[in-house]
This record gives structure tokens, C-alpha cells and sequence, in this order.
């Protein structure tokens, strides 16, 4: 496939993407975030690729081979990834070096948790696009292509998202999905949804203009739940997200016992600091006002209320549960939520492969 190129327009990051090829890249300032930084391109003496694959990688020995080798299979072949192991233990550097690519480069540090790695792999990014993909997910073939050509379609676009497919912790490439997701919203501004709940599974199905990668900066340290919601948000204050034609997932995403959303997911305590970053947000609340920040704060507490209950049912948490979804739908009542409230209630009488989103997590 021809390169294609991204359109980045004018900004403090470069002034087109032609420009950016043409010139030399910038010097790479060491130990700086991509927000002090600038997003400086690292001085690689290569040329400057389309896409950038950023990965954050933690004790993910296991899965992150299969990672990085989606990668390696993609049909759009103009990409680079930056893989940061985060101070593994298991062996997971070792696997990704085994990987000898040279578009494929490994950063080493210690352990300073997922948003600390993806901000230095924004740092050492050199793409005119960026995707975050997860340690433990894999891509489909022609994932950036088509990501890609949807982000070219719609200049104005800050970032193209494609459909997803959830699959088993131990599943491989050609294993059958749990279930395919689509986007739920289309083409346009997303900003007050995304406000209310995240609209993406993670970062692997989302492809983003360099120019708002490097206005929004690199992802808050300090939130450990959240932390790709909050950035979402950033984004979608600088402009509208346009989505992949098509219902072929680009983006394979493990349901693993021991990811965050797994852990932290039924935790009410897990919500508060991604919810006072994102409406302790200025440019938030000069965008839409303090009184409609404060009426979708309400609206994102009611859907928190519900994910925690759905979460606690399928830990085998129910009294637990039922009583958060019955505040969720209280406080923002819905037709599909009510009838959902009915199946939750209902589903001890259901076998559990007709239980939908309350079927029990294996043990």
C-alpha cells in the first residue's frame, strides 16, 4: 500500500506531514515527557513512518509475542513500534528483543505503571499517527490500513476508531471471539458522551493525529483506573472522531483475570481520581459551562453505578450489584437499562451462557 499521508495541518508539532518527511527529525530531549517535550521526534537516522504503535508492557511475557507479532503481520507496512517494558520480571523484554525488526524498538525502565510507560512511548514516538496498543491484545491484519484510510477521510478527525472483538485470555489469532463490539457513536463530536462513559475497550482500536497526540500531552501518572478515559477526553476537546467503515474487528482484546478492569472495576474507590481529572478539567469547564459539567458528572456517576453493579454480579457479588444498578437506573433512567435491571434480576434462573453482561467471570 502507498503511503498515505495524515494530514496533520499546521501546529507546534510540524506544519504539514510532507514537511515533516521532508525535514530532518528533532533531537530527542532525554528523560522529558511527551508534554515538556513537545512531542520532539527522537533523531533516528530512518525515515519518518506513518504510524507509530505504542506499547506499554508489564509481566506480559506470555501474550506480548503475539502482540508484536500482529504488528510485524500488517498488511500497511510503513508503521514503527515502541515497546516500553515497565520493569518486568518474567522474561517480557527478552521476547519482544527476540522480534529483530528494525522498525521495532525496546525501552527499558522501572516500574512506574502503565500511564508513566505510554507517556515515554509517546516521547519516543516519530509517527504522524500513534495507536496504543496493549501488551496483551493483537491486531488484525489490515488494522492500520484501515484505521488509516478512515483517519484520510475526514480531515477535521482527531482520531478514527474500528470495531472490536473480546476473546479469551488464552486464545490465539483464528480462535472465535467472544463477541464482536462496533462503536457506538458515529462519526462527529463525542465530547459530552465521552464525558458520561468511555467509548472505547483501550487505545488498540483507535488510531490518533500525531498534531493531537501532542496537544493533549502524555497520560496522568497518578491514575491507575481510568487513565485512557481522561485522555479520550482531552482529545475530544480538540475536535471530532470519525469510525472505520465495516464490522471485521481490528482489534483482538483478551479478557484476562488479572487485568485492571478486572481488578478494580467493582471498587467504588477506583473511580474518584479519574472523575475529578476529567471534571477537574479548565478547559472542560470552559467549554461546556459549569452547570452542564456538573449534570454530566451526575450522568457519569449513574453509569459508573452501573458498571460497578454488572461487575459485582459477575464476581459473585449479587445483593451488591443489584442494589448499585438499581441506583444507576434511578438516577438515569433508561427503557434498555429497566429491561436489563429485569435480566440481571432474573438471571439466577438463567443457565449462564444466556446470562448476557451478568454471566459470572470463570473462577
Amino acid at each position: 500500500m502507498p503511503h498515505a499521508s495524515v494530514g496533520l495541518g499546521a501546529s507546534r508539532c510540524g506544519n504539514s506531514v510532507r514537511a515533516m518527511h521532508d525535514r530532518a527529525p528533532y533531537a530527542a530531549v532525554k528523560g522529558a515527557t511527551a508534554a515538556a517535550m513537545g512531542c520532539q521526534r527522537m533523531q533516528i537516522a530512518s525515515p519518518v513512518p506513518a504510524i507509530s504503535v505504542l506499547t506499554p508492557a508489564f509481566d506480559v511475557a506470555r501474550f506480548v509475542g503475539t502482540a508484536v507479532d500482529s504488528v510485524l503481520a500488517q498488511s500497511f507496512p510503513d508503521w514503527e513500534m515502541v515497546v516500553v517494558d515497565d520493569g518486568s520480571r518474567d522474561g517480557t523484554a527478552e521476547v519482544v528483543a527476540a522480534r529483530r525488526d528494525p522498525r521495532i524498538r525496546l525501552l527499558q525502565q522501572e516500574n512506574r505503571g502503565v500511564s508513566a510507560a505510554r507517556s515515554r512511548a509517546i516521547a519516543a514516538a516519530r509517527g504522524d499517527a500513534i495507536l496504543f496498543l496493549d501488551a496483551d491484545d493483537w491486531l488484525a491484519p489490515h488494522a492500520l490500513a484501515r484505521l488509516l484510510e478512515a483517519l484520510e477521510a475526514a480531515p477535521a478527525a482527531v482520531g478514527a476508531a474500528g470495531p472490536f472483538a473480546f476473546v479469551a485470555e488464552g486464545a490465539g489469532p483464528g480462535d472465535a471471539p467472544i463477541r464482536v463490539k462496533i462503536p457506538r457513536f458515529g462519526a462527529g463530536d463525542i465530547l459530552e458522551r465521552l464525558c458520561v462513559e468511555n467509548l472505547f475497550a483501550n487505545g488498540g482500536h483507535v488510531l490518533l493525529r500525531r498534531e493531537a497526540v501532542c496537544r493533549a500531552g502524555g497520560f496522568l501518572d497518578h491514575l491507575r483506573f481510568g487513565e485512557d478515559w481522561e485522555y479520550w477526553v482531552r482529545l475530544a476537546l480538540q475536535g471530532p472522531f470519525t469510525v472505520a467503515p465495516g464490522r471485521d474487528p481490528v482489534l483482538f482484546l483478551r479478557q484476562r483475570a488479572g487485568s485492571a478492569y478486572h481488578r478494580m472495576a467493582r471498587d467504588p474507590a477506583a473511580f474518584a481520581p479519574v472523575m475529578d481529572a476529567i471534571f477537574g478539567s479548565p478547559a472542560l469547564a470552559e467549554r461546556l459551562g459549569p452547570a452542564r459539567c456538573a449534570w454530566l458528572r451526575r450522568r457519569a456517576e449513574a453509569e459508573n453505578a452501573w458498571i460497578l453493579g454488572r461487575e459485582l454480579i459477575r464476581h459473585g457479588q449479587r445483593a451488591e450489584g443489584l442494589a448499585r444498578l438499581r441506583a444507576s437506573v434511578a438516577a438515569a433512567p433508561s427503557l434498555k437499562r429497566a429491561l436489563l435491571l429485569a435480566a440481571a434480576l432474573a438471571s439466577p434462573l438463567l443457565p449462564d451462557g444466556l446470562r448476557g453482561p451478568f454471566a459470572r467471570y470463570a473462577a
